[in-house]
């Protein structure tokens, strides 16, 4: 790369309509300021420096990034968000183009002027953004993130679907991070945790908003977040600003889709966890995000701590049973101090005893998985949680059938158990997967205990493990038979 052109306070850059101030770090379409973000208006700087030549993405992570490592989406992504600020591509206007194996080149022409005139520039301008400074690394979700960013200002409305303690804020939180800088009028969180009826959904949101509740003419992005307790609310809500504001976007996250006019739905993954096959050395391992989140939470909690090949077997097994779930692997990270990593494995029987040092600012329902998993329990009906408790006696994957072989038809007719195991799928409580186009549901271990807890509180447990060992036994004698008549045919 050529050396950079050495720019003074009195230059400014023109292009298209911008112009660019990179004293003040400031680019203006007339007199309106676009709103960037700092990475952004970092790379846009080194483009533009380096006008109709290409830059190589190394060369700008190196200097838009010179004190960290990152990985390349990070790049892919503010260039993206960079290019929808400028409106790149539209009306046949071309700015930064990608150049395949090599690099990024700002291709528009580029007029430096001197002017001595400084630029002032409203001080009281209130900020553009509410977002909690984040305090640590997001990991595991580069490839996620950037999907949403790319979709989210063309769908308008997506909403982050998952487990308790899957992520879906942290996810939520880092795209927003890198949309400031494409909405105009700013990035707004809304959090719906504290709010008790959706009679308070308006008053909450124009509380929280700057501009208040009038989003009709605003460029902005809405992350409402903790939606599951409020989804006829949300839903109605959700369903009214967009209708009224064309230039609003709202990402929101629940444990089950608002089923919202024109929802996008984004089921948000556990953190992949190495298969046994990856056991060979530290760095195969540490190529996992289940296993970069627990050893890097780990060395927060005690110095000095290093992760070791004896240890992969139990490092696995920890991030297995607690099922990818970044939450319960924080938690289960601020243990090993204390317990060792060993020691840590042979607790997690106790799973729901042992991850209990949740976040005390949080409301109660947020403050630990227990929290979070008796809430939803209690959001059940009576018969939704009787059949949750009775299908904790299948430790792997079942079918309709098999769980109708196990719940008894005068509790419920098997249509019925069908349309409840969709929803106990659809509020997270459950994964489902179609295998062979049949429909499998299956348990996360940490929800599972939680229902096993609750069947042995209810005296039932004996009659339903007596009740699934029969029905085991049948299918096996059914198997056995179709078997034998394959032979004699």
């Amino acid at each position: 790369m050529n050396s950079p052109t050495e720019f003074t306070g009195e230059t400014l850059l023109r292009f298209g309509p911008y112009v660019f101030h990179p004293s003040q770090r400031l680019i203006l379409d007339g007199d309106r300021p676009l709103r960037m973000g700092g990475r952004a208006l970092d790379i846009l700087q080194v483009l533009l420096e380096h006008a109709g030549e290409v830059v190589s993405k190394d060369d700008l992570i190196a200097r838009v990034w010179p004190t960290s490592v990152v990985e390349e989406i990070n790049l892919r992504v503010h260039i993206a968000a960079l290019r929808r600020a400028l409106g790149d591509g539209e009306n046949g206007q071309r700015y930064i183009v990608n150049i395949p194996q090599r690099g990024y080149s700002f291709i528009a022409p580029v007029q430096r002027v001197l002017d001595a005139t400084p630029l002032h520039l409203d001080s009281t301008q209130p900020p553009q953004h509410n977002l909690p400074a984040r305090l640590s690394p997001v990991t595991g979700r580069d490839s996620m993130v950037g999907g949403v960013v790319r979709q989210l200002p063309l769908r308008r409305f997506m909403t982050l679907v998952g487990p308790a303690g899957i992520g879906k804020t942290t996810v939520a939180m880092r795209v927003a991070e890198l949309l400031l800088q494409h909405y105009r009028d700013g990035v707004w969180l809304v959090d719906l945790a504290s709010v008790d009826a959706p009679a308070q959904l308006h008053q909450h949101l124009s509380h929280t908003l700057p501009f208040g509740a009038d989003l009709s003419c605003r460029h902005a992005l809405l992350v409402l977040d903790n939606c599951e307790h409020l989804r006829a609310g949300c839903r109605t809500l959700i369903e009214q600003l967009l209708a009224s504001a064309p230039r609003l976007s709202i990402l929101a996250t629940s444990r089950e889709p608002l089923q919202a006019r024109d929802e996008t739905v984004q089921r948000v993954p556990p953190l992949e966890v190495p298969p046994v096959s990856a056991l060979h050395s530290v760095a195969q391992a540490m190529g996992y995000s289940a296993v970069q989140l627990l050893v890097s939470r780990a060395r927060t909690r005690q110095q000095g701590f290093v992760l070791r090949e004896q240890d992969l077997r139990a490092v696995r097994d920890i991030c297995r049973r607690l099922d990818g779930l970044p939450l319960t692997i924080e938690l289960a990270a601020a243990q090993i101090g204390a317990l060792g990593l060993v020691g840590l494995q042979a607790q997690l029987d106790n799973c729901l005893q042992l991850l209990t040092q949740g976040r005390r600012t949080a409301v109660p329902r947020h403050q630990s998985l227990r929290a979070a998993l008796d809430w939803t329990y209690q959001s059940l009906s009576a018969q939704e949680q009787k059949v949750l408790c009775h299908l904790a006696t299948f430790k792997s994957a079942f079918t309709v059938e098999a769980a109708s072989g196990v719940i008894c038809a005068s509790v419920l007719a098997p249509i019925q158990l069908s349309s409840m195991l969709e929803k106990l799928a659809r509020t997270s409580l459950l994964s489902v997967e179609l295998v062979n186009g049949v429909s499998r549901y299956r348990w996360l271990n940490t929800t599972r205990a939680y229902a096993l807890e609750k069947l042995a509180g209810s005296g039932q447990q004996r009659a339903i493990e007596l009740s699934h060992a029969q029905y085991l036994s049948r299918a096996r004698m059914i198997s056995g038979m179709q078997l034998s008549a394959e032979l004699v045919e």
